[in-house]
């Protein structure tokens, strides 16, 4: 199947770079600030990662349940899927992706630079991150808040009560900025460190009075917090959110077809959701006389003069890129309950993470 995919993309490919190609014979260049690699000379980032047979996917390895490396060495968690969730599509085969580790500081560089291909790493959609650093947010995996995290035993019940506190915090990030936000009136002192470990180690020494994150990264740390000092009982994340962090993928700006095929793979798997598709139902909808299912499929549909035609998106990828995507990694709800939701040690209600039908904020554009 993969050799299938292959020869139907590169088909589509060359299409796409002949359309690029100016009357002069010149062609576009496409990229954000400096950008190498899959740019200029009528390259693209579809065309680049094709020639490598991988996409180098820019993630997170230290919040479990969102991205990071596990036991055997593997990389895991929600953003992980969404870049097998791209692999799929592309190539038809998930494990076609390379995992770049990046801190919050490295994660734009790398992406400007064209050491990645994308973003997939707990990072908030910002009106200047969108204007000034040569990147495009896609649809948001995620809606996220920022909050704190203290000891149980510190008899902290609200930010309010933490006048005179050390707050420890990641540099370069926007939950530094709320953070002085929140704390305007209210002296303390802030902590900051460039990756999660390190902010770990210092709680871990009481030099830290709270750790403030976005929520959904506190319940990961605080769900493999060592038993040795109180295990996950020892932390209490308080009730008080004080940010909006719709998280979700980026990729450098200037090529439009790589940002809606990255858009449209997660659109795929919210979609799948609401269409009631499944990683074990996927392949059983042959027969089903649900048009839009079909056309979701990349199935053949018949028309009122029993002609068929496959429904062709015009993204760059197969007409059965979503059914890869599905049988990869699931739909959305299968992929957030499988790390992150109630039944994991993170323990996190879907709230406005659900479909628009059940009173979310996931609201799928028609595939059609």
């Amino acid at each position: 199947m993969k050799r299938d995919r292959l020869t139907a993309l590169i088909a589509v490919t060359a299409l796409t770079i002949a359309a690029c190609t100016t009357a002069a014979g010149d062609t576009t260049t496409t990229g954000g600030p400096g950008a190498t690699g899959p740019v200029g000379g009528g390259g693209s980032v579809l065309a680049a990662v094709m020639d490598r047979g991988s996409i180098n996917c820019g993630v997170n390895n230290a919040v479990p349940g969102f991205g990071f490396v596990d036991a055997d060495g593997n990389h895991v968690g929600f953003d992980i899927d969404f870049c097998h969730a791209l692999a799929a599509a592309v190539f038809g085969d998930p494990d076609a992706v390379e995992f770049i580790d990046l801190t919050a500081e490295q994660r734009f560089t790398a992406l400007q630079s064209g050491e990645i291909d994308v973003l997939i790493r707990n990072t908030t959609w910002t009106s200047s991150r969108d204007g000034t650093l040569g990147a495009t947010f896609l649809t948001t995996t995620f809606y996220d808040g920022q909050g704190m995290m203290v000891r149980s035993d510190s008899g902290f019940t609200s930010i309010d009560d933490m006048a005179d506190t050390t707050i420890c915090v990641l540099s370069g990030t926007t939950t530094e900025l709320n953070l002085a936000t929140r704390m305007t009136g209210i002296g303390y002192t802030p902590s900051t460190f460039d990756d999660n470990g390190q902010i770990q180690a210092a709680f871990l020494e009481g030099a830290c009075d709270g750790w403030t994150s976005d929520k959904s990264q506190l319940a990961g740390v605080r769900s493999a917090w060592p038993e040795d000092d109180g295990g996950p009982e020892a932390l209490t994340i308080l009730d008080e959110t004080f940010s909006k962090e719709p998280l979700g993928p980026a990729v450098r700006d200037g090529d439009a077809q790589w940002a809606q095929i990255v858009d449209w793979v997660v659109i795929a798997t919210i979609q799948a959701e609401e269409f009631g598709i499944t990683q074990d139902n996927v392949n059983g909808f042959a027969d089903t006389e649900n048009n839009d299912i079909r056309r979701f499929l990349g199935l053949e549909i018949t028309d009122a003069e029993g002609n068929t035609s496959v429904f062709d998106a015009g993204l760059g990828l197969p007409a059965d890129f979503a059914a890869e995507v599905v049988a990869a990694v699931g739909n959305y709800a299968e992929i957030y309950d499988r790390n992150v939701g109630p039944d994991t040690p993170l323990g996190l209600e879907r709230g406005v993470n659900a479909l628009w039908t059940n009173g979310g904020l996931h609201y799928p554009p028609p595939h059609r």
